[in-house]
């Protein structure tokens, strides 16, 4: 495997912006310089470059970060440069407009997301889009899909780690008659349930309708529900148990087989990095008995592969 080089030694947000200037001027850009400069630095040292470049060069970077690099670099750097928040409303959006549309993306986002970060990036996608987060899932979304995502990003949820466990009993009664239990499904219940427990609940509900009826309430899921549906309540699921084994198993399924879903491997690996990715390489190596820098590493190349590789940090 190559050898990747040193990370720079600290500097100042306005070295950085100055030793960027550099790297952009002449005859093509230091691609190499711009990477590691910007792969490790962390978000409020990005925004400061990104004020110092303003300020000394009256030039936007991101704009010259776009007229520089090309293809999945620039796709990754560009959505490196935004905080966590930004990058959660910058995602959602893309997946919900028409020319980028990609529900898949939105769902992830959104049903992966505590209620907390969510809030978070509601507030950013109203003041820096325009329009309301609920008003582009209302054109974008369409049946129970819809229904689910609306509720989800309207409904205050518990954070903690208490739970009912008479309630868990309860909404695994009320999920079996609307599901398995009945001919046809009542998805009303699925999206009651789904939108309104903390994860805390969820997971008790799990346990207690694998305890109660013999089978997995994914199981149920899967069997009672199809689509963009399926998808948002099984992430939802997923990540009530183990959000950083949800996205291990989503970034393998992007390498898996032939060729690679970049889409999916840029958004989770840059959209976690400052979140939780050190538990997700740990989950992806239980899991798949391999390093996700090993992963990675042979499913990319060039620059592309250096910045990813430089995201997620030590080989281990």
């Amino acid at each position: 495997m190559s050898t990747l080089s040193v990370p720079p030694v600290p500097t100042s947000p306005r070295d950085d912006a100055i030793a960027l200037y550099r790297a952009f001027k002449g005859f093509g850009c230091d691609t190499a310089a711009v990477v590691n400069i910007l792969a490790h630095r962390d978000a409020t040292q990005r925004a400061l470059i990104q004020q110092e470049y303003r300020v000394m060069y009256s030039d936007d970077i991101l704009k010259r970060l776009s007229s520089e690099l090309s293809g999945k670099l620039e796709t990754s750097v560009l959505l490196w440069m935004h905080d966590p928040v930004g990058r959660d409303a910058i995602v959602v959006k893309q997946g919900l407009s028409s020319e980028t549309k990609n529900l898949q993306a939105a769902t992830e986002v959104i049903c992966s997301r505590t209620p907390s970060q969510i809030q978070c990036f509601k507030q950013l996608y109203h003041s820096r889009f325009g329009v309301p987060l609920e008003h582009d899932i209302e054109m974008q979304a369409s049946g129970d899909h819809k229904k689910l995502l609306l509720a989800y990003v309207s409904t205050p949820r518990y954070e903690g780690l208490e739970f009912d466990r008479e309630i868990a009993a309860k909404d695994s009664k009320a999920l079996f008659k609307a599901g398995e239990k009945k001919l046809g499904t009542d998805e009303k219940t699925f999206i009651h349930i789904f939108s309104e427990r903390s994860r805390a609940q969820l997971a008790a509900i799990i346990s207690a309708y694998h305890d109660m009826y013999g089978n997995s309430l994914k199981k149920a899921v899967k069997g009672e529900t199809s689509g963009l549906f399926e998808y948002a309540l099984l992430t939802i699921l997923s990540c009530s148990e183990n959000p950083a084994r949800y996205f291990a198993k989503v970034l393998h399924k992007a390498m898996k087989g032939l060729g690679t879903d970049d889409t999916t491997l840029i958004r989770v690996i840059v959209t976690r990095t400052e979140i939780d990715m050190q538990y997700i390489k740990a989950e992806y190596l239980k899991k798949y008995k391999k390093t996700l820098n090993d992963a990675v590493h042979s499913e990319t190349s060039g620059h592309y592969r250096t910045f990813l590789l430089f995201l997620l940090g030590p080989n281990r």
